[in-house]
């Protein structure tokens, strides 16, 4: 079941799955990358302050040994003799301990970033399972770890033999000389040692490095049923939501219908688009779209507009660009300024040759709209269905 469950994780992990990995604290680690970083800064502290550091523990010793009768005869001596030497020692060794610290937390960093979680402090009960144990230790994961940790042990054995063997003769030199010589001696044959190390080391680190951000990578993979999850926990239930927008749209098209009455005149083609418009000089700089629509909205437009006895005009051109260009509740695009105003000129002579009724009626105008703004002169545009209510 688990082999089947690690098959079907073919999809790479989501944002939200790193941020919670990385909140847990399972980060991309290399272990060999601290161990070479922490051997190159060793190395370079004895390269650089080794004389003054042998110098000053040389004093320590020397100080730590010198007695006499009356000091002897004190009471404590030798307690305060312990407390001095030891605040000696940490005085020479605190900084190189700081110094190797800050370099394994700079190591880390590098390989897997900064990252400040208590979690993994936090007791984990199924650890103690022997049998849950007992397969972390024959999985994959495991035996790659234990195997790589074989290889470096062997590589490390095998270089660490080498240097010895080659500098065998001159270690045993070193007795028969001063033990000052000596120990710059022995510093330098130590140095070259820890050289081979640090080669060896960092080839393995700079394998380690991206393989370990690859194999969590491969840890960290989802399957379909956790990416369909995860999206329900981010963007909510969608038919729920599907729910909400239709009904929001349902409750924006009654609101645009129910200006309609008020409109002063619905510009339309025969079936496909309507368009009401309305005008308040004075308080209008331009007449502005109170609703619109295709199809069967174009229909309900129409009739509650005839309804309304709002005047609905036969302007396939300007129809369809007004449709096309016009934001509802919006004020009309100023290109369509002047065949607008030419059939709200229409409908207001209209209005009052009927109020009169022997004063003639006025001609249908016909409109100029700019051929750039006629939807039917672009190939493939088509009006998408309720597209004014689409979220």
């Amino acid at each position: 079941m688990a082999d089947h469950d690690a098959q079907d994780r073919h999809l790479p992990a989501s944002p939200k799955k790193i941020q919670k990995s990385r909140a847990e604290g399972q980060l991309p680690r290399s272990r060999d990358l601290p161990h070479f970083a922490m051997m190159v800064a060793g190395g370079a502290v004895l390269s650089i302050g080794g004389p003054q550091i042998v110098d000053r523990l040389r004093q320590m010793l020397g100080t730590g040994l010198h007695f006499d009768a009356a000091l002897l005869a004190r009471p404590g001596f030798m307690g305060e003799r312990l407390v001095d030497m030891t605040l000696a020692f940490a005085a020479v060794m605190g900084p190189i301990a700081a110094l190797m610290v800050m370099v394994g937390i700079a190591s880390h960093v590098a390989s897997g970033g900064w990252n400040w979680t208590m979690k993994p402090l936090a007791p984990k009960f199924s650890h103690l399972d022997p049998i849950a144990g007992l397969g972390r230790l024959v999985s994959g994961q495991g035996f790659g770890t234990a195997l790589k940790a074989v290889l470096l042990a062997v590589v490390l054995g095998i270089v660490g033999a080498m240097v010895l063997r080659d500098r065998l003769a001159a270690y045993v030199s070193i007795m028969s000389v001063p033990l000052p010589s000596a120990l710059a001696y022995a510093g330098q044959q130590l140095m070259g040692g820890l050289m081979l190390l640090a080669i060896a080391l960092a080839v393995f680190a700079a394998i380690d490095v991206p393989l370990q951000r690859q194999l969590w990578l491969r840890r960290m993979r989802m399957t379909r049923e956790e990416a369909k999850q995860e999206l329900k926990e981010v963007e909510g239930n969608l038919e729920v939501k599907a729910k909400m927008r239709a009904r929001m749209r349902e409750m924006a098209k009654r609101r645009m219908l129910a200006a309609v009455p008020k409109a002063d005149l619905v510009v339309m083609n025969p079936t496909h688009y309507a368009v009401a418009l309305k005008y308040e000089e004075g308080r209008m700089s331009a007449p502005k779209v109170v609703a619109k629509g295709a199809d069967l909205l174009a229909m309900k437009i129409r009739d509650l507009a005839r309804d309304s006895k709002v005047p609905v005009l036969q302007q396939p051109v300007l129809a369809r660009a007004l449709y096309a260009h016009a934001k509802l509740d919006h004020e009309i695009p100023a290109a369509l300024f002047g065949a607008v105003a030419q059939v709200l000129a229409y409908v207001y002579q209209l209005r009052a040759a009927m109020a009169s009724r022997n004063a003639a009626r006025p001609d249908m105008p016909r409109p100029h709209v700019p051929p750039e703004l006629d939807p039917h002169n672009k190939p493939g545009w088509a009006p998408e269905p309720d597209e004014d209510f689409a979220e």
